[in-house]
């Protein structure tokens, strides 16, 4: 019974394939097309009160099971109508006599105008828009791929909600697509039911006239009453479902049900209402025009007009004065607490403190901060530092937040250790959409530029939010924008935030699983100060210092060769080969920018030793086309969408890339000793030494 119940769709699909084939009695045909009736009104009703196209996601098979069920049913009842002297049952010939009131022609004009309407104007038009948003869909995906990336990245979702929304934007494409191709089923489904109401008629004015021995008006008046009746019942059904395919393709930018969207937004909008019914009333008092109806219409949409204005008016007034005891502070009374409380000198010591990481909002941005008014910055800040613990292997200290009345009140303000780092100006009502290389549409906002990466952007509407994804834009809401900015600051100011103390405590928690080393190497061989200049080399790289074993071991052993910071850092990325490996490629391949032999030997010339250390002292011969081919090599890494990697030896790497990050701060130079041999290196570029600049080195 089980397995029957399973297979109740298979069935049902096989059955109507057999309507073709064998006759079907009056009766069960009645019964077959009122099921046919209900079950379009159904799915009608459905497409109207989802909220999302996925929520009936079955449509486009069920539109092919309901046509196919519609054609068997066509086929049985014009078996009927052929074989039984225009007798199809009293559902066909009740239709009938309703369409044409005793006029054939008028039931067969009227029957034709609706098949028009349905082949014409809905099918065709669901069939365009289908294939708008199968395309849009398809070409939209990169940029929701990206989008989820920097939720993820961010922290605002874990590994599971990543996967599901990918699962949902591949779900969305493959939708979409089925929609475009289903859709032809329905306006091949009206175009077949004009053809058989043809072979209906005429067949039937056939074997009435020459076999049943009826006249012309005879046979007029039963075949047609008959044919009208069977298109009719069966083309209602299909002209809902066609509503319904429309309903669900055009369904894309709408966040409730479609009764929910409707009335929310109509009773948003007061003023049109009374705009509308005021032009109403302009025409009642116009000679000739039908008074009486045009004023019932206006008085009622004026009525609606005033007593929604009226209601959003106090909806207003009552948030103004349940925000208005929380603005209205007594400062007066605030002033001499706060001068008593600095009376006593110990207390103005407070004030010299620095915070690692502080962030200043203006007055609008306060309700992304603020948890008690739903802000969740907070919260992902919390994601955020547990992701870059276990990424990095540093535990990023507390982000003040407060807010600032010198600010613009949609700017914020970044601050390392007291001193501004970043500052950037955020709209909370809009969307920021970021621009891609090659939009397929432009969408309408205010012109910016992303704070984070400095990407091309425009501030959109939330209602512009679906189409600017369409369109390949990638779409981030404030909040992200906002954290984005910070949590990317953070990455790249890493190295100062790590203290003497932060490194004892690393220290500390390596000693718990690792007693042995950590007696060994700290303080008695490498000591703490050493160590904080060897990890703050390795984060202002972005290179994790989460092996700490590995690193404290490797020290040890080199520190017995040299004592300089610089040369114990390469050592120790020669050891986190893997984890460099991990940190710059993609399945198991990186895309790197190389320099040929001539140009390494060049540069290695050049390297210059003084009382302060070793550097790099070219010429503008050689950095002049060192940069220039750099800057273009570069441009390629932002269309890959991936950050820019130089592979040099490691000999030169490290003064290489004090040299270039004057240059470019967001170029990686990686030696080939700190990549694993079984990478895949891609190379996208090489830099050489132009001719005319060679010189032989002695």
């Amino acid at each position: 019974m089980k397995r029957l119940l399973t297979n109740t769709v298979s069935l049902l699909v096989v059955v109507i394939v057999l309507f073709l084939i064998l006759p079907l009695p009056a009766p069960l045909l009645d019964v077959l097309l009122v099921i046919n009736i209900g079950l379009s009104v159904m799915i009608l009703l459905i497409t109207m009160n989802i909220s999302d196209a996925l929520d009936f996601s079955i449509f486009p098979s069920l539109l092919l099971i309901t046509t196919l069920f519609r054609l068997g049913m066509n086929v049985s009842s014009t078996r009927l109508i052929l074989s039984n002297g225009g007798n199809a049952g009293e559902v066909i010939n009740a239709f009938g006599q309703l369409i044409t009131r005793g006029n054939p022609v008028i039931g067969f004009v009227v029957f034709i105008i609706i098949v028009l309407m349905q082949m014409i104007v809905i099918s065709k038009g669901a069939e365009r828009v289908a294939e708008v948003a199968a395309r849009f869909t398809l070409d939209a995906m990169p940029g929701k791929q990206m989008a989820i990336d920097a939720d993820l990245n961010t922290g605002l979702i874990d590994e599971q909600e990543a996967k599901h929304r990918r699962e949902k934007i591949q779900k969305e494409a493959d939708f979409y697509g089925a929609m475009d191709g289903a859709t032809k089923i329905v306006k091949g489904d009206a175009t077949m039911s004009i053809i058989i109401t043809l072979i209906d008629l005429i067949g039937g004015f056939v074997i009435g006239m020459v076999q049943g021995g009826m006249d012309f008006s005879t046979a007029l008046s039963v075949y047609s009453l008959a044919t009208i009746g069977d298109g009719l019942v069966s083309q209602l059904p299909s002209l809902l479902i066609s509503t319904a395919t429309g309903m669900v393709v055009t369904r894309s930018v709408s966040d409730g049900s479609l009764n929910d969207d409707v009335l929310k937004q109509f009773t948003n909008q007061p003023r049109s209402m009374i705009v509308a019914g005021c032009a109403l009333i302009f025409l009642a008092v116009m000679p000739h025009t039908p008074h009486f109806s045009l004023s019932v219409v206006a008085v009622i949409l004026l009525g609606m007009g005033f007593v929604l204005s009226r209601q959003m008016r106090v909806r207003a007034e009552e948030a103004v004065a349940a925000e208005q005891p929380e603005a209205q502070v007594p400062i007066e009374e605030a002033a001499p607490a706060e001068a008593d409380y600095f009376k006593d000198i110990s207390n103005v010591y407070s004030l010299l403190s620095v915070e690692p990481i502080e962030m200043e909002v203006g007055y609008s941005l306060i309700p992304l901060v603020d948890e008690s008014s739903g802000g969740k910055l907070i919260n992902r800040i919390v994601i955020f530092r547990r992701q870059y613990a276990q990424e990095m292997g540093f535990v990023i200290p507390t982000v003040r937040l407060h807010d600032g009345s010198l600010l613009g009140t949609n700017q914020y303000i970044i601050r390392i250790k007291g001193e501004e780092i970043a500052r950037g100006e955020i709209l909370v009502d809009y969307y920021l959409a970021l621009e891609p290389s090659n939009p397929l549409g432009e969408i309408e906002g205010i012109e910016t530029v992303e704070p984070a990466y400095g990407i091309p952007s425009r501030w959109i509407l939330p209602e512009n939010k679906e189409m600017a994804e369409i369109y390949g834009y990638t779409v981030i809401d404030p909040l992200s924008v906002m954290l984005t900015h910070l949590t990317e600051m953070i990455r790249q100011h890493a190295y100062e935030l790590l203290t003497r103390s932060e490194t004892i405590q690393l220290v500390e928690n390596l000693k718990k699983t690792n007693p042995e080393l950590v007696e060994e190497a700290c303080p008695a061989i490498i000591s703490y100060a050493l160590l904080e200049k060897i990890l703050r080399n390795l984060l202002m790289e972005g290179i994790p210092i989460r092996d700490l074993g590995t690193i404290l071991e490797t020290l040890v052993d080199a520190y017995v060769n040299t004592h300089n910071p610089d040369l114990l850092t390469e050592n120790v990325r020669g050891a986190l080969s893997r984890t460099i490996t991990r940190r710059f490629c993609e399945n198991g391949q990186i895309r790197v920018v190389t320099m040929d032999d001539e140009m390494q030997r060049r540069v290695a010339a050049s390297l210059t030793k003084n009382d302060y250390g070793v550097y790099l002292a070219m010429g503008p011969d050689l950095l002049q086309p060192l940069l220039t081919q750099l800057a273009e090599h570069m441009k390629k890494f932002t269309e890959l969408g991936q950050s820019p990697v130089l592979l040099t030896n490691e000999v030169i790497r490290v003064y290489l890339r004090r040299l270039l990050a004057q240059y470019f701060p967001g170029l990686y130079v990686l030696a080939f000793n700190e990549l694993v041999g079984t990478v895949q290196i891609q190379s996208i570029g090489n830099i050489v030494l132009p001719s005319g600049t060679e010189r032989k080195v002695v």
